[in-house]
């Protein structure tokens, strides 16, 4: 028997078959029959299960907006402070580099304070070695370099000569004249731009000096900041901190040796190129493209910039092109292929997320943010992971043995989860038992 509507009205199948037992002909409407066979709303009303998904829909859109406007905020917090917190993060990735050999003489017997000296004074010394190395080879190179620079000068202007665009000397002369009036009329211009440079120069030079004093107290004194943080916290709050912190710093220190990697093929193709082509001051240039690679966008520009002109003034304009070509290819491996598919598997993120978070850090903080941007985007990552393991262990799909905790803290977190897991269920199929009784 076909299903009623509420209203009860005369099933459509009995008109259908009286119509027939009459010898009327029967109704063409299909589609009216199914509706009606569809119906009825005899279970749940549409009405509350429409009214709930309404609610779950404005109570997690409601979360979201919450959740965007709070990260909007803090960005604005740290544009803010910007000045303030850029030592600090400078200083928390040098740490991560020093911290190995700190350890190290930490765990020999150096005091604290004399083991954090030591390794900033190996810093100094290893960066100070390899200028010291390189010295030699500029100074012995820098005169010949000079004087071929103003012979491709005098090139530069032969070929306009009589090449083929046959410019004449007074046109020249002409050219050099509004140049040096364009310069002289714009002298407030540049002396502006001059100092600003200056106390950019001194700017940088502080935060500098700041960084470095506080990479020293972290160095020190970093070992006691989660003890601090259990015992200020508490147990339960302080483990969560203690293992979700440790694995913060093992990705800080994941991105340092990965952009050290780099940076390293960087120079060196780059630098088999220059060899290959004899361009002087080789080993230099090598070093200035590795440090120069751990400063997003501006230092791979300075440095290839560099490399292209002493070409050009060394060795002519077609080995000069190879050297652009060579350090373009190579600046475009690294940047789309290399940098993100080894940063991606050292700090677990997809490449897409990396590119991503250095063209959104550079937006929004410039070229220091896209230095940033990535080992931020794998903090949150991390932390966010960490997140899901908890939500795991309290929902039975994780259980603590199978988690790779890096700290003792970490696995009586863990622990815990699990057993709150456990009671949250039971308290769950409680309610589920009442509900039915």
């Amino acid at each position: 028997m076909a299903r009623q509507r509420p209203s009860k009205p005369e099933p459509v199948v009995a008109r259908d078959e009286e119509r027939s037992i009459a010898g009327d002909p029967p109704t063409n409407d299909a589609p009216a029959s199914a509706a009606a066979r569809r119906n009825p709303n005899q279970g749940l009303d549409r009405s509350g299960v429409i009214s709930y998904g309404l609610r779950w829909t404005a109570s997690w859109s409601l979360r979201v907006i919450v959740i965007i406007v709070a990260t909007w905020l803090l960005l604005k917090v740290f544009g803010m402070f910007w000045s303030a917190l850029l030592p600090i993060a400078v200083a928390l990735l040098v740490t991560t580099v020093l911290w190995p050999p700190v350890r190290w003489l930490r765990a020999h017997g150096f005091p604290p304070a004399l083991a954090a000296a030591c390794g900033l004074i190996g810093a100094f010394v290893v960066v100070g070695g390899i200028i010291a190395a390189i010295a030699p080879s500029v100074s012995s190179q820098w005169g010949d370099l000079t004087n071929q620079a103003v012979r491709g000068v005098h090139q530069v202007q032969t070929w306009l000569q009589t090449g083929p665009l046959h410019v004449k000397p007074t046109q020249i002369d002409d050219a050099t004249k509004t140049i040096t009036t364009k310069l002289q009329s714009s002298g407030d211009k540049i002396a502006s731009t001059a100092l600003s440079g200056i106390s950019l120069a001194g700017k940088v030079l502080i935060d500098a000096v700041v960084s470095l004093i506080l990479t020293f107290f972290f160095l020190k004194d970093g070992a006691r900041f989660l003890p601090w943080m259990r015992v200020t916290f508490g147990r339960g709050a302080g483990a969560h901190f203690t293992e979700a912190l440790t694995r913060v710093w093992n990705t800080l220190s994941a991105f340092i040796r990965t952009q050290a990697i780099v940076s390293a093929v960087d120079s060196i193709f780059i630098g088999i190129g220059l060899v290959v082509l004899g361009v002087p001051l080789a080993a230099p240039l090598v070093v200035l493209t590795f440090f120069g690679g751990f400063i997003p966008i501006i230092g791979a520009f300075t440095a290839g910039t560099v490399a292209v002109l002493v070409a050009l003034v060394t060795v002519g304009v077609t080995k000069a092109a190879i050297v652009l070509v060579i350090i373009v290819l190579v600046q475009q491996v690294e940047g789309h292929i290399l940098q993100p598919l080894l940063q991606s598997k050292s700090m677990s993120l997809h490449p897409a997320i990396v590119l991503l978070a250095i063209a959104f850090g550079g937006d929004q903080f410039g070229i220091v943010g896209a230095f940033f941007a990535v080992p931020t985007a794998a903090s949150i990552a991390v932390l966010w992971r960490y997140l899901s393991e908890q939500v795991d262990l309290r929902t039975g799909d994780a259980l603590a043995h199978e988690l790779d905790s890096l700290t003792p803290e970490g696995r009586y977190a863990a622990e815990s989860g699990e057993e709150h897991g456990r009671r949250m269920a039971l308290r769950v199929r409680r309610r589920e038992r009442r509900e039915r009784d």
